[in-house]
């Protein structure tokens, strides 16, 4: 099996046979798999104690959010320059340095608890934010040497990996807090230095094992994507302007993305408000994180196929119906986690459909640097949306909010339509 080799000009670099091509792809699947287990484990491990943290920190309620925000922040800004790197150097380089700005950030996060200094701890929590980026771009590296009928499934693989460390994450955070108190950690920073390990050992993984670099083998083989030309972020944005296929994808991963954070983030609130104890909630959110990673081969396999536009419409249908649901269950705890368990699968089919349909819409040269467009749209909505939610639960109530995210869906379904429709 011949080995890539970043360290050489890529125009000397030749295409693997298309016999060594199974194997090329199950080894890259399994490190990525792997690596995501890892990323997912750290980023849960860490984030679930992040509002306690900072309330500690801060010493206020008032400010506690402020971490979370921070890290989807970190997430969207360090999405585009990773998405560069990975554009002139391959998924390997830009994947290794995303996990190792996640440890330094985690790092940054344990000082700052050490020290009581609530900016430095938002610092902290946005370069941890770039293991979440290594995370989702994961689901792409999967894309690139796959099958053009089994994309679905080898980003869905991937996305499904992540279901491991989310539900592990959480309830080992307190363990690992206790760990490290001998060492004068606070208890609700430990688990951020427990992560910063596993990111460094995701890194190493990455570092040594995901070869060749799937995107440099992927261009390898295709003599007309060699040229250098029109990786660019500017030629990323070209291409996303002129298909209208991108446009959607694109919509589609922002859209679903937002609506589900949005609603997501106040539910517990809202369970409160209606008598739940933090034994339910906790059961109700971990019902739609099963909702969101476990079923998304199904998804994939539906997006291979009955297509990508019809896994889109079902998307934008699963997601208003759990808005429809939960907006509408007041006291009934039952009909809530019916609602975010619809909410999880949505967000699933859209991420899963959209990515692939994004990776097929554009030209090779041009991947990387769209999906790192698309990390940064749909993170930067979601900040957005998790920031409006809060305003809208708070004048409103929750009920307005799941209202407000039925029209906000629209469109994205408008827009399938018109797609599914139109001339070939």
């Amino acid at each position: 099996m011949p080995s890539d080799a970043p360290d050489i000009p890529e125009a000397s670099r030749t295409a693997v046979a298309v016999d060594e091509l199974p194997a090329i792809r199950r080894r890259i699947n399994a490190v990525l798999i792997a690596g995501q287990i890892l990323g997912g484990l750290g980023v849960a491990t860490g984030i679930a104690l992040a509002t306690v943290l900072a309330h500690e920190v801060s010493g206020t309620e008032a400010l506690a959010g402020l971490a979370p925000t921070a890290t989807v922040a970190g997430t969207a800004l360090l999405s585009v320059p990773l998405a560069a790197l990975m554009t002139a150097r391959g998924r390997r380089p830009g994947l290794v340095l995303a996990y190792l700005i996640g440890a330094l950030g985690a790092g940054v996060v344990v000082v700052a608890a050490v020290l009581d200094h609530f900016p430095l701890l938002l610092v902290g929590m946005a370069g941890f934010g770039a293991a979440s980026s290594a995370n989702l771009q994961a689901r792409f590296a999967a894309a690139d040497l796959a099958e053009p009928e089994r994309r679905g499934r080898a980003i869905s693989t991937v996305v499904w990996a992540t279901t491991i460390g989310a539900v592990l994450g959480p309830n080992i955070a307190s363990p690992a807090g206790r760990s490290m108190s001998g060492l004068g950690i606070p208890p609700a920073a430990g688990p951020f230095l427990w992560a910063a390990g596993v990111f460094l050992v995701s890194a190493v993984l990455v570092l040594v094992l995901l070869r060749p670099d799937p995107l440099l083998t992927a261009r390898a083989m295709s003599p007309a994507d060699r040229s250098p030309e029109g990786r660019s972020l500017k030629a990323g944005l070209l291409a996303v302007r002129e298909s209208p296929m991108a446009r959607l994808a694109l919509v589609t991963v922002a859209v679903s993305h937002t609506a589900m954070v949005s609603i997501m983030s106040m539910t517990p609130v809202a369970l409160g408000h209606h008598g739940a104890g933090i034994e339910l909630i906790g059961l109700v959110i971990s019902v739609h994180i099963a909702g969101m990673y476990a079923f998304s081969p199904v998804m994939g396999r539906l997006a291979d196929r009955v297509g990508r536009l019809a896994v889109i419409g079902l998307a934008a249908g699963l997601l208003c119906a759990a808005a429809v649901l939960a907006g509408t269950a007041g006291g009934n705890h039952g009909q809530t986690a019916a609602g975010l368990f619809l909410l999880g699968l949505g967000w699933s089919a859209g991420l899963v459909s959209g990515s692939t349909l994004l990776t097929e819409s554009v030209p090779q040269p041009t991947r990387a640097a769209v999906q790192g467009l698309s990390d940064l749209a749909m993170n930067t909505a979601a900040g957005v949306g998790g920031a409006a939610a809060g305003l809208v639960v708070a004048q409103a109530g929750y009920g307005w909010l799941n209202a407000a995210g039925v029209v906000l869906l629209l469109p994205m379904a408008g827009l399938a339509v018109r797609r599914a429709v139109a001339p070939a």
